[in-house]
């Protein structure tokens, strides 16, 4: 399997991009995978670096319900809790779409990534340089912007006060995509920003 780059203008490459990001939507993108996931609705899924316990437990129940789900999940799965969920998802059969915060090219593919590249239920996808092999803190900002705007609906599992990741919340409002958290103390400042608080075991309305 090898990288394919889109460009504007080409029939994968998704218009939510330049809808949202504008003159800052990627130039191109490297994907490796099933590129008909760009065409699944998307659910996006972040989370702060630092997570307390009950919201953390939470969010893996929501994980492995959306093990049962066709819903594409998209995410840069990168802090601890994304990654836990990403580890989850693996093993259900729903697809994933995984955007590192670097390029592409000489990227290691582990695993347990084999065989849902295999199976066509995973694609990888990155708006970065294939020289930019360590990406950085601007970086990870840019990438999660990215995976907001192709997202169709976003899930945010916990945002420190402060925080680079409430920041983020408060820019992609703006975009009135539907934004969902856990319903807990811990995220008053994400249910303030008008998010849908789920309790547990409640679901998120994945289409419509």
């Amino acid at each position: 399997m090898e990288i394919i780059r889109l460009n504007p203008g080409d029939p994968p490459y998704p218009n939510a991009l330049d809808k949202y990001l504008g003159d800052a939507a990627p130039s191109s993108l490297s994907t490796l995978g099933n590129l008909e996931l760009l065409k699944q609705h998307k659910l996006a899924l972040f989370c702060s670096a630092t997570c307390p316990a009950p919201v953390t437990v939470q969010t893996h129940d929501l994980a492995y319900q959306l093990t049962h789900d066709r819903v594409v999940v998209i995410s840069g799965f990168h802090s601890p809790v994304e990654r836990e969920c990403l580890a989850i998802l693996l093993r259900g059969s729903q697809p994933i779409i995984v955007c590192p915060a670097r390029s592409l090219k000489k990227m290691r593919i582990r695993r347990e990534w084999k065989k849902p590249l295999d199976d066509g239920r995973l694609l990888f996808l990155s708006p970065f340089a294939d020289h930019r092999h360590r990406g950085d803190t601007a970086m990870a900002l840019y990438r999660n912007r990215c995976v907001a705007a192709l997202a169709n609906k976003i899930f945010v599992a916990y945002a420190a006060p402060s925080s680079k990741t409430e920041q983020f919340c408060r820019e992609i409002r703006a975009w009135e995509t539907p934004l969902y958290t856990l319903e807990s103390q811990c995220n008053v400042n994400i249910i303030q920003m008008k998010a849908k608080a789920l309790k547990p075991n409640q679901t998120i309305e994945l289409t419509g």
